[in-house]
């Protein structure tokens, strides 16, 4: 069971440290609340109350389908695919990134939602696209491999737990650090976090497929 926690906290890590909305959100609330020190808990919990709806009703939409083994198969292999390319594209874009990350924004330069930091963990979170399709085939695809269902609660628990964490180890001292005066971070450090987590991603996601091609689904 502590596998299905420590997996979903790295895979949840690798997203959390890309830059995307979310990250922006944090760092802009974080700048311009009175308290914006509170601002990354309040995000990550809006953020995680809508994962959590999202994954019970993924388990709830997907229920018939988990009972096909097909379906299993592919989603799992598919999902597995993803997290390998998420990975490769991961370490790609390190090469042309700027890690001198300057955390001054000003007014303008974040656009979209700007009001209560809790719906805005929701609303940013919904608003990605990208994030949609994550849980979509990756996510799901996670929990297919974990053998997480209505039947397996604690396996549910582990995983929101495991996923949130991932977030919270991120975006809790991003948000203390831009508000108590931080410029930016160590390049050196965000840089090989980012080709640990991009390389576990690659070598997990081998594995899955390994996994699903010797020892199918089953019902």
């Amino acid at each position: 069971m502590l596998q299905i926690l420590l997996i979903s906290f790295i895979v949840a890590l690798t997203g959390a440290l890309s830059p995307g909305p979310l990250l922006t959100f944090t760092i802009y609330k974080s700048i311009k609340q009175k308290r914006g020190y509170l601002a990354g808990i309040f995000i990550v919990l809006g953020h995680a109350t809508i994962e959590f709806i999202l994954i019970i009703a993924l388990l709830a939409g997907a229920t018939l389908f988990f009972q096909n083994a097909l379906f299993l198969t592919i989603i799992g292999v598919i999902g597995s695919l993803f997290l390998v390319i998420f990975g490769v594209l991961v370490i790609k874009n390190l090469y042309n990134t700027d890690f001198n990350v300057d955390f001054n924004l000003e007014e303008n330069s974040f656009k979209g939602y700007k009001g209560n930091s809790f719906l805005g963990g929701i609303i940013v979170s919904v608003s990605n696209p990208y994030w949609e399709f994550w849980w979509a085939v990756i996510g799901l695809s996670l929990m297919i491999s974990f053998n997480i269902s209505f039947k397996n609660p604690i396996g549910i628990l582990l995983f929101f737990i495991g996923h949130e964490l991932g977030d919270i180890v991120w975006y809790l001292p991003i948000s203390t650090f831009v508000y108590f005066g931080g410029k930016s971070l160590n390049p050196k450090i965000y840089k090989y976090v980012l080709i640990i987590c991009g390389g576990f991603m690659i070598i997990f996601g081998i594995y899955l497929i390994i996994s699903i091609i010797i020892v199918p689904p089953v019902v």
